[in-house]
């Protein structure tokens, strides 16, 4: 297997044994992921990066006959998965598996850790090593088509670096938060990411992606759920970006504009004319089938807060800005201006209520509100 600075590089199902061997024995195991999207709905999985105490490992997952093997060995329980902002690649991982599809874990975040301990909340990679360990990555493969082949030591060196750090990394996190009473903190956070569902692709449910539903009119509002399902499913069956099939902006204003003909479709702005020639009956029949069915669609809902309400917001908002600096946490992990939102102008009060947020700001919040 050759390696560049200490990396052992797979390149062949032959070597995946030896190199999944030398990660066997870690007491943990820090996960990255290298993959291309651009012309696909399934991200193209390149690399996959592990590491541990005893072996820094890039698999050319391009090279292997099946991912099998490399997957089991992820999905072993036995070892905690470190990964930095888990997300992206828990989707490509997810993916990757054809049959039964599951959630590395457990789970380590060294992203949600930072936050937990008064970082940014989206903190980047390279800075949170500066800031913890004081190393300082070389960031000049960022633009590397991970899919041409060969890789240079240069890319190799790159895309490792992206795990050699991140056990040591993992570890300091950890007794921070361990000293500081926040570790369960962590566990809660990482929960969601941990449910299988948050990866599956449900058609039906796409038109939740969308912005500004709820002020559309319900037949506009059934239009658009169906046409966002249509282009979902096609955007799978194709492997294309949901973007090639129809933009969002298509989307909208077919919603809006209930064409009933040809010709009304035709001047639908930002509908492609090849879209329209290959694809205009059957838009046309999805706009009457969601018209025929939007009998259980809520009416039009256009909320403007007073301005008593807003100045609440920024009452509130200000309580959690305070209050996380008291703790030292980063106030977007503690509150969102959403959550006040929800909880100012329809009293919804679920995501403040739970877990750690509850006692660090949830009770305080509402108190402030009520009062």
């Amino acid at each position: 297997m050759p390696a560049a600075s200490g990396i052992v590089h797979v390149t062949h199902d032959s070597q995946l044994p030896d190199a999944l061997e030398l990660l066997s024995q870690g007491s943990y195991l820090a996960l990255d992921t290298e993959f291309l999207r651009e012309n696909t709905y399934y991200a193209k999985l390149c690399l996959v990066q592990l590491g541990n105490e005893h072996a820094c490992v890039v698999v050319d997952v391009l090279a292997l006959s099946s991912l099998t093997t490399l997957l089991e060995f992820i999905l072993d329980r036995r070892r905690i998965k470190i990964f930095h902002a888990a997300r992206q690649d828990l989707e490509v991982l997810t993916q990757a598996q054809l049959l039964n599809p599951q959630v590395p874990t457990p789970l380590f975040d060294t992203q949600i850790a930072a936050g937990l301990l008064g970082l940014p909340a989206q903190i980047g990679y390279s800075d949170l090593l500066a800031r913890r360990l004081n190393v300082h990555l070389d960031k000049g493969q960022a633009r590397t088509d991970w899919s041409r082949r060969p890789l240079s030591s240069e890319q190799l060196n790159y895309a490792a670096d992206d795990v050699r750090y991140l056990g040591p990394l993992y570890q300091q996190l950890k007794t921070a938060l361990q000293e500081r009473g926040r570790y369960h903190w962590l566990e809660e956070e990482v929960a969601e990411l941990e449910n299988p569902a948050l990866y599956r692709i449900q058609p039906a449910e796409a038109w939740q992606r969308l912005k500004g539903t709820a002020q559309l009119q319900p037949e506009q509002r059934a239009v658009l759920k169906q046409l966002a399902a249509w282009r979902e499913a096609r955007a799978v069956q194709s492997d294309k970006p949901r973007g090639w099939i129809l933009s969002d902006e298509a989307l909208r204003n077919i919603s809006e504009q209930l064409p009933a003909t040809l010709d009304e479709l035709s001047h639908t702005r930002d509908l492609p004319a090849g879209v329209l020639r290959k694809q205009g009956d059957a838009l046309l029949e999805l706009v009457t089938q969601a018209r025929q069915a939007a009998a259980n669609e809520a009416a039009a809902f256009d909320f403007r807060p007073t301005s008593q309400q807003q100045s609440q917001v920024s009452k509130l908002m200000k309580l959690v800005r305070n209050t996380a600096e008291r703790v030292e946490v980063s106030p977007e992990l503690l509150a969102t201006r959403r959550d006040i939102e929800q909880l100012v102008y329809f009293n919804k009060q679920s995501a403040l209520m739970k877990g750690w947020r509850k006692e660090v700001i949830g009770n305080v919040l509402i108190t402030a509100h009520e009062g």
